[in-house]
């Protein structure tokens, strides 16, 4: 299991969530987005290039996705940031389980 040094690594998508990342960056993302579908969170873009809403995946291909429209966001960057720290709180209870 590698170890991730998660405030660094926490730093560096704040400062840049979409573009180039460092390789342990890529690692983590790549564990982040491999996650199981079902209770995933993503975005969906309700307003063209204007709004984005949380959503969770359902694990079904009847019903995609719920969303949660109490976090609506207006700057795509803020709600990538929402996204990642939400999956990071969710990949570090799993492997505290493990």
């Amino acid at each position: 299991m590698i170890k991730y040094n998660l405030a660094e690594l926490t730093a560096e998508f704040e400062a840049n969530p979409i573009g180039h990342h460092s390789p342990a960056l890529r690692h983590l993302l790549q564990k982040l987005r491999s996650s199981p579908t079902k209770g995933k969170f993503v975005l969906v873009c309700t307003k063209p290039y204007r709004e984005w809403v949380l959503a969770t995946l359902t694990g079904s291909r009847k019903n995609p996705v719920k969303l949660n429209k109490r976090y609506v966001f207006n700057d795509l960057l803020e709600a990538e940031r929402f996204v990642f720290r939400r999956r990071l709180k969710a990949f570090t209870r799993l492997e505290e389980d493990q």
